[in-house]
């Protein structure tokens, strides 16, 4: 029993997704460094002081964005910054406190009305796989919506449904 695709699109109230454009990572994207100063309007100093690399896996402390978010003077960036923060630290926490480069990919696309549920879900099923095939491990995806899913598929089957 796995999660669907059409029981993600539900648990994630997708509206504005373009159901044809799939999100996929592009094979040459843009550098982070360029990401960051767009994404935060800050210079590109600031962005190439922030960027650490942990477990082979290039990212941005949790706390460098916590302090753009307290403290930028455009609203929208410190909501965009914020949302940017939740993505990298609960729906794909691989480098814990860290935000790492492919989240911001994945968030840029996803505003821009890229369909993202296959991409949560596969990364779902690689996780659960890793964690199978090992034996044990640490679910690296978004356990609060697998949590959500099994609830609501468990809620339904215990009542008859």
């Amino acid at each position: 029993m796995t999660p669907t695709i059409e029981e993600y699109v539900a648990l994630l109230l997708v509206k504005n997704a373009q159901f044809h454009k799939i999100y996929v990572n592009e094979p040459k994207p843009m550098t982070f460094k360029k990401k960051l100063v767009r994404l935060t309007d800050m210079i590109d100093a600031w962005a190439e002081k922030q960027i650490k690399k942990k477990n082979e896996t290039i990212c941005i402390p949790w706390s460098s964005l916590r302090d753009l978010v307290l403290n930028h003077p455009d609203m929208l960036k410190r909501v965009n910054l914020f949302a940017l923060a939740i993505y990298g630290l609960i729906i794909f926490p691989k480098v814990l406190g860290h935000i790492e480069v492919a989240v911001v990919d994945f968030f840029e696309r996803s505003k821009q009305g890229i369909n993202h549920v296959p991409t949560i879900l596969a990364e779902t099923f690689r996780s659960l796989n890793n964690c199978r095939k090992v034996g044990k491990g640490r679910f690296i995806g978004c356990a609060q919506l697998l949590n959500v899913w099994i609830l609501s598929h468990f809620w339904k089957v215990g009542k008859g449904r």
